[in-house]
C-alpha cells in the first residue's frame, strides 16, 4: 500500500471531522486540557488568597505580630498560586505549539490526497485557487476550534464553576444570583452569536467577490488598456464595494448591538453582585475577605464572560469554514478504483477499444460500439474534425472518463480492473499546453523520474533539444521557470515537457496536438525529438497538422465518432477519400478549423 493510500478518508460532517483530528492526538490534548484547567482553577482561587489577606487585616489578626512573619504564608499561597497559573498556561501553550504543526500537515495532506483522486470533470466546475482555499480553510478552521474549546472556552468554563463554589461556600445566594446571570447570559449570547454570524458570513461571501473582481480586473489588464476601460473598471468594481460596505455595515452594527447589550449586562452582575454582598456583610452573612473576594470575582468573571460571547461567534465562523471546506472538497468520487483494483505491469503496450458506448452526456452518444485494435509498438496517428471524438478517445484510454458500456484493454487488461495509478505511470502524456510547475526546470524534467540523477536530467534534454537553452539561462537548471511556465516560449515549454517525457520511459505515449501552436522552425526541431522517444513504443498522436503524422505506422480517421478510414500515410492518399481531401485542403500541412458546411461536404463527396 503506497502512503497516499495510508492516508485515511477525513469525515464529511463537521463535528466528526474535529473529532476525528483531536482524537487522533489524544496524549497532547488531555495534556492541554488538563492543564488549562490547572491554569484557570489557580487564576480563579488568587481572588480567594487576596480575600483571607484582606479579612485577616480587617479583623486585625496580625496587629499584635511581626507582620511579614505572620502574613508569609497567605502571600506564598498567592505567590504560589500565579507561579502554579503561569506555569500551567505556559505548559499548555507549550503542547499547542507541538501538536498544531503536526494536526496541520495531517489535514492537509489528507485533504490534498483526497482531493487528487477526483474526476477531470470535477476540477472543470472549481477554481483551482478556490479548492487550494477551501484545503486551507478546513485546516485553519480545525485549528481555531480545537483552540477556542480548549485554550479558550474550558478555561472560561473552570472560571465561571469554580467561582460559582466559591460563592457558593461564601453565601448560598451569591451562588445563585451568579448561576441565573451566568445562564440567561450565555443562552443570550448565543443565540445573538449565531444570528451574527450568518450576517458575518454575507459580509465575508461579499468580500470573497470583491475580491474576486480584482483579480479577474488584474489578470486582464492588458485588455483593459487596450479597450481604454480604465473608468470603466473603477465603476464595476465600486459597484461590488458598495454591496461590501452594506453588508460590513449590517454586520457591524449588529456586532455593536450585541456589545451593547453585554455591557449592560455586565454592569448589573458587577453592581448587583457587590450589592448583595455589601447586604450580606451588613446582615453579619459574610466577612469582609469574603466581600472582596466577591468583587474581584466579579470582574473576572464579567471579563471572561465577555470574551465567551465572542468566542461563540469565531467558533460559529470556524464550524462553517469547516463545512465549506467539506462540502467542496469530500464530493464523493466520480471514479474510483474499483474494489479489489490491482497495481498493474505494462511491458508491451497493445491497446484494444471493445464495443465501447460513451458520451459526456449519456443522452448524446460519442461513441456506439466502437471498435479499434492498436498493437504493441505501433505509432499511430488520429485525425478528424473538430468533435470527431479525438480528445475523447484519449481521454478514455487515460481513463479520465468511464464508457457506460464496452471495455478498453492495455496488454488484455481491462483498465477498469487495474489502480489508475499505475495505469498512468505506463503512460506518458505531452500535450498541447505541458502542464509545469512554478519550480526549476530540473524538477520539471525530473518530475518524469523523481529518482532520477543529474547526468540522466542531462541526457533526457539534450535529447529533448532543450539543453542548449537551458544553459542560455542565468541559473541554468536552477532557473525557476513561472506559474505555467510562463517564463518560456511554446517551443521551450514543449522541449521540456518531452525532456520529461523521455525521464518517464512509459510503454506507451500521447501526444495531444502537442505542435499545433509552434511556428514550423520549432516544430521541425522538436520532431525530431519526438522520433527518437517513439521509437520503441506504443504511440498514439492528435493532430490537425497531417505533416506530422505522415511517416507513423498507421493513421485512423474519426468522423462524428465513428472510424471511416485506416491505413498508412499513401494507402489513404491512394483511396482518395476524406483524408486525401483533408490532405489536398492544408496549407503547409495544416487542418484548420473548418465549419460543419465543409466537413458535411467532404464527407459526401467521400460517399
Amino acid at each position: 500500500m503506497s502512503e497516499v493510500d495510508a492516508i485515511t478518508l477525513p469525515p464529511k460532517q463537521p463535528w466528526a471531522f474535529v473529532w476525528h483530528y483531536i482524537r487522533l492526538y489524544p496524549g497532547w490534548y488531555w495534556g492541554i486540557a488538563l492543564l488549562q484547567v490547572g491554569a484557570a482553577m489557580t487564576a480563579t482561587l488568587m481572588p480567594y488568597a487576596i480575600g483571607q489577606i484582606t479579612g485577616a487585616v480587617s479583623d486585625g489578626a496580625w496587629d499584635q505580630a511581626d507582620v511579614w512573619h505572620a502574613s508569609l504564608p497567605a502571600l506564598g499561597l498567592l505567590f504560589a498560586l500565579a507561579v502554579a497559573q503561569m506555569l500551567f498556561a505556559r505548559g499548555a501553550t507549550l503542547c499547542m505549539i507541538m501538536v498544531r504543526p503536526q494536526q496541520k500537515i495531517r489535514i492537509i495532506r489528507d485533504l490534498f490526497a483526497y482531493l487528487q483522486r477526483h474526476s477531470p470533470r470535477y476540477f472543470s466546475e472549481h477554481f483551482a485557487g478556490s479548492l487550494a482555499h477551501r484545503i486551507g480553510e478546513g485546516s485553519i478552521g480545525l485549528l481555531e476550534i480545537t483552540w477556542s474549546l480548549v485554550v479558550e472556552m474550558l478555561p472560561i468554563l473552570v472560571v465561571l464553576i469554580t467561582s460559582l463554589v466559591l460563592l457558593t461556600l461564601a453565601s448560598p445566594w451569591l451562588g445563585l444570583g451568579l448561576l441565573l446571570w451566568v445562564g440567561a447570559y450565555s443562552w443570550l449570547a448565543f443565540v445573538l452569536s449565531r444570528k451574527a454570524q450568518v450576517l458575518a458570513g454575507n459580509h465575508a461571501q461579499a468580500r470573497s467577490v470583491t475580491t474576486g473582481k480584482i483579480v479577474d480586473a488584474v489578470g486582464n489588464l492588458s485588455s483593459i488598456r487596450l479597450f481604454a476601460r480604465q473608468g470603466f473598471e473603477l465603476d464595476y468594481l465600486t459597484r461590488y464595494q458598495t454591496e461590501e460596505k452594506q453588508a460590513a455595515q449590517r454586520s457591524f452594527f449588529y456586532q455593536e448591538k450585541i456589545r451593547l447589550l453585554q455591557d449592560s449586562l455586565s454592569i448589573v452582575l458587577r453592581v448587583g453582585l457587590v450589592a448583595l454582598a455589601l447586604y450580606l456583610w451588613h446582615l453579619g452573612k459574610i466577612n469582609v475577605g469574603q466581600l472582596v473576594m466577591v468583587a474581584t470575582l466579579g470582574l473576572m468573571i464579567v471579563a471572561q464572560c465577555s470574551f465567551l460571547s465572542m468566542q461563540f461567534m469565531h467558533f460559529f465562523e470556524f464550524i462553517g469554514n469547516i463545512e465549506n471546506s467539506i462540502n467542496t472538497l469530500l464530493q464523493p468520487h466520480e471514479m474510483p478504483d474499483q474494489h479489489g483494483a490491482q497495481a498493474a505491469r505494462i511491458e508491451k503496450g497493445s491497446i484494444h477499444f471493445r464495443d465501447v458506448n460513451f458520451g459526456y452526456n449519456p443522452d448524446k452518444p460519442i461513441f456506439k460500439h466502437f471498435n479499434l485494435d492498436i498493437r504493441a509498438g505501433q505509432r499511430v496517428g488520429i485525425v478528424g474534425f473538430s468533435g470527431s471524438g479525438k480528445s475523447t478517445l484519449l481521454n478514455l484510454l487515460l481513463r479520465s472518463y468511464d464508457p457506460q458500456s464496452g471495455k478498453i484493454e492495455v496488454d488484455g487488461l481491462d483498465i477498469q480492473h487495474m489502480t489508475q495509478q499505475s495505469l498512468h505511470t505506463h503512460i506518458a502524456l505531452i500535450p498541447q499546453e505541458p502542464g509545469l510547475f512554478h519550480r526549476s526546470l530540473r524538477e520539471n524534467i525530473g518530475y518524469g523520474d523523481v529518482h532520477a540523477s543529474e547526468s540522466q536530467i542531462i541526457l533526457a534534454a539534450k535529447r529533448a533539444h532543450a539543453h542548449e537553452f537551458i544553459l542560455e539561462m542565468p541559473e541554468g537548471y536552477d532557473a525557476l521557470i513561472g506559474e505555467r511556465g510562463v517564463k518560456l516560449s511554446g517551443g521551450q515549454r514543449q522541449r521540456i515537457a518531452i525532456a520529461r517525457a523521455l525521464l518517464k520511459n512509459a510503454p506507451i505515449m500521447v501526444l495531444d496536438e502537442a505542435t499545433a501552436s509552434l511556428d514550423s522552425e520549432t516544430e521541425s526541431l522538436i520532431q525530431g525529438s519526438l522520433d527518437d522517444i517513439m521509437s520503441d513504443k506504443t504511440v498514439l498522436v492528435v493532430a490537425h497538422r497531417l505533416s506530422t503524422i505522415a511517416h507513423l505506422d498507421r493513421i485512423v480517421v474519426l468522423d462524428k465518432g465513428q472510424i471511416i478510414e485506416d491505413g498508412t500515410h499513401a494507402q489513404l492518399l491512394e483511396r482518395r477519400g476524406l483524408y486525401f481531401r483533408l490532405w489536398q485542403r492544408q496549407s503547409d500541412g495544416l487542418l484548420s478549423e473548418t465549419d460543419d458546411q465543409v466537413q458535411d461536404n467532404l464527407v459526401t463527396q467521400e460517399s
